[in-house]
């Protein structure tokens, strides 16, 4: 079986299981308690918190580890939002931030705070004047993750910090994805990581916090973590996050020019072996092991169940609403195709062979979804013409791909400049349709009311 999906969890490093074995015997007793086994376990935690500093580029005294990655974003953004309340009460964050910052933002919003989500290009990057732009006087905190999640660009934090820094608003960096392959350029206030994204185990995060940023910790407090993070550490678990953290650092390079090359060539030799497929995010300002493409006329749910019968762990669209039925929000804010979505995210120590098997695989993989799916209609329920002449297409109760399979089969039977109108209900038609003309020189016109979902109009163009 070949993991590829790195980005939801990396394997666990050996050094990571070496070092939380070790500690589970020498770290278990309270950090906090001035007798022998505690002394030893503070000695030991002080050790990670140094080691984890490093990594961050921080002073140790501004890190706290906490229970997850999660954790530390909500715990960020309410500490900060509350320190700086006198302020005002405005957010600033990307489109294609990670879940668990967005959630934050619909808690401070559903509070009675304001929130601006920015823009994001077909790349999937923030424009620094744009993300500039969005900043107030009443702004309390912005926030930029350092790397998408879902299709590995990175983001212009340096230039964004910057512009924070000249309005004296503190940035909070969502760095989970990036901060295995190295710190993070720029002057940025707060980050957020998961050491679950770069080999360790699962269960601890980390927060820093500079030094003159105004933070107020929410809810209950204990003397624990500088009184930011409530409650027993879990010690083993930070030893080995801390120690796996370094060895993925000092592997980094190496690593990072050998992941690079296979992904680009997946990147390369996926459009040629796969026919209408659009490969997403920037190929260059990007994640060294994440590559993201999409499949016009398939599942993207049905072709991973595929893949993982070949024996390929790879994963669709955003991970974290992979269970919902909505696109995901990350290729819905990009304006790209959402259906038969595969995020393939490589570890290190991913072999040439694995990478070459699976483009192997994956045209049989995909041209045998699209058989199952392509199975043709009968004209007389799904076709109609009005009177303005324009093709009317009824997917009404049909989940995508399946509006854009019948669009597909049915614009060769308009003239050029004639008119299509796709009925459909599934939310994600309103992202693949328009996605689906630019791959196939079509015209676009808009949405319609309709008396049941939307109506997609589609201009015949060659």
């Amino acid at each position: 079986m070949s993991y590829f999906d790195a980005a939801s969890a990396a394997p666990l490093h050996p050094v990571a299981r070496q070092a939380l074995m070790a500690s589970l015997d020498e770290g278990w007793a309270d950090p906090a308690r001035l007798y022998k086994e505690g002394r030893r376990a503070r000695l030991l935690l002080d050790a990670a918190r140094e080691a984890a500093a490093e990594a961050v580029g921080c002073r140790p005294d501004e890190l706290v580890f906490t229970p997850s990655g999660t954790a530390a974003v909500h715990t960020g953004i309410a500490g900060a939002l509350a320190g700086r309340r006198r302020t005002g009460h405005h957010l600033i964050v990307s489109a294609v931030e990670h879940s668990s910052v967005l959630h934050a933002a619909e808690v401070h919003r559903d509070g009675g705070g304001t929130v601006t989500e920015v823009a994001v290009d077909r790349s999937g990057a923030v424009r620094p004047s744009e993300f500039a732009g969005a900043l107030r006087p009443d702004t309390a905190l912005a926030c930029l993750q350092s790397a998408n999640h879902e299709v590995g660009t990175l983001q212009p934090v340096a230039e964004a910090a910057e512009a924070c820094r000249a309005a004296g608003v503190p940035l909070l960096v969502d760095a989970a994805q990036s901060l295995g392959w190295g710190p993070v350029e720029g002057g940025w206030s707060l980050l957020a990581a998961s050491a679950h994204k770069w080999g360790g185990p699962s269960g601890v995060g980390l927060l820093a916090v500079r030094k003159g940023v105004r933070f107020a910790p929410q809810g209950p407090r204990d003397e624990r973590e500088s009184g930011r993070v409530p409650g027993f550490e879990n010690l083993p678990a930070i030893v080995a996050a801390a120690a796996s953290l370094r060895a993925v650092r000092a592997e980094a390079a190496q690593e990072a020019g050998r992941l690079r090359e296979l992904t680009d060539r997946i990147r390369a030799r996926v459009p040629e072996l796969v026919p209408d497929v659009e490969v997403v995010g920037d190929p260059e300002r990007r994640l060294p092991g994440v590559v993201t493409f999409s499949c016009l006329y398939v599942d993207g749910e049905t072709v991973l169940h595929e893949l993982d019968r070949a024996g390929f762990s790879v994963s669709s669209g955003s991970s974290c609403t992979s269970s919902t039925l909505t696109p995901s929000h990350v290729l819905r804010a990009m304006g790209v195709l959402s259906e038969g979505n595969v995020r393939v995210s490589l570890p290190p120590g991913t072999e040439e062979q694995d990478v070459e098997r699976f483009l192997d695989v994956l045209p049989e993989v995909v041209a045998g979804v699209r058989e199952k799916l392509g199975a043709p209609v009968s004209r007389t329920e799904t076709v109609t013409r009005e009177r303005d002449e324009a093709l009317v297409v009824d997917a009404l109760g049909r989940r995508c791909p399946i509006p854009v399979i019948e669009l597909a089969k049915v614009i060769g039977d308009v003239p050029v400049g004639g008119l299509v109108r796709v009925l459909a209900d599934d939310e994600a038609a309103r992202l693949d349709i328009p996605a689906w003309c630019e791959m196939r020189g079509q015209e676009y016109v808009g949405e319609q009311p309709a008396d049941r979902g939307a109506a997609y109009v589609v201009r015949r163009l060659s």
